[in-house]
């Protein structure tokens, strides 16, 4: 079971957005349980090389028309696999809530990690020789980068690509950017540890609330 090159270049123009990917292996219906077996492993080991994520994705196996099954060898299967794919598209409003909590998450964090690099940056800079201590800490970004994790106790995973922030940070006369306050970054930890758990609260709430009223 091959994945076509056009098929191929569809999945991976959705990069970004394979969790929001539902997976289907329709007419399950039409084969054998050796045959779905093995179709299903061919369809994982594809998909595997194409979309490549920490967990495998998801496929929902059965035959999704209004007809009896014509072998009915995994008829259970196919019933529990049905009801699955429904209870996930029910899911999908809280899911969508909490992809864009994490998505907000996400950014907050890369915009500590950028503050707390133009602060060290700007640090770094006396009285004279700017524009030659610019060269250096251009050349130098990815050991300032360890240097600001260490500090701050701040994962490498938060930190952007450290050649393609110094390509973009040698058009600005680093010295002059504004200092950073202490406030500052408290008010950015404050929205992760308290801002972020009630936004979640509040989603959970709505959850059951909409399941009461279901």
């Amino acid at each position: 079971l091959d994945i076509s090159d056009e098929f191929k270049q569809a999945i991976l123009a959705l990069r970004g957005n394979f969790d929001k990917i539902r997976c289907i292996l329709n007419k399950a219906d039409g084969i054998n349980q050796q045959q779905l077996m093995r179709v299903y492993g061919a369809l994982l080991w594809s998909l595997g090389k194409v979309v490549q994520t920490p967990e495998v994705m998801r496929v929902y196996i059965s035959s999704f028309w209004d007809k009896p099954y014509r072998i009915k060898e995994c008829e259970k299967l196919f019933e529990l696999e049905k009801q699955d794919l429904l209870n996930d598209l029910k899911s999908l409003p809280r899911s969508s809530a909490v992809r864009k909590v994490n998505e907000f998450v996400k950014r907050t964090r890369r915009a500590k990690v950028h503050a707390l690099i133009c602060e060290t940056l700007r640090s770094k800079f006396g009285l004279f020789g700017k524009e030659k201590k610019q060269k250096e800490l251009l050349n130098s970004m990815g050991e300032i980068f360890k240097t600001v994790s260490t500090k701050h106790n701040v994962p490498m995973g938060d930190f952007p690509n450290p050649n393609k922030f110094a390509s973009i940070m040698k058009n600005f006369e680093m010295w002059k950017i504004p200092s950073l306050k202490p406030q500052e970054i408290q008010a950015l930890d404050e929205v992760l540890s308290r801002g972020v758990p009630k936004l979640l609260e509040q989603v959970e709430h709505k959850r059951q609330e909409m399941g009461s009223n279901a």
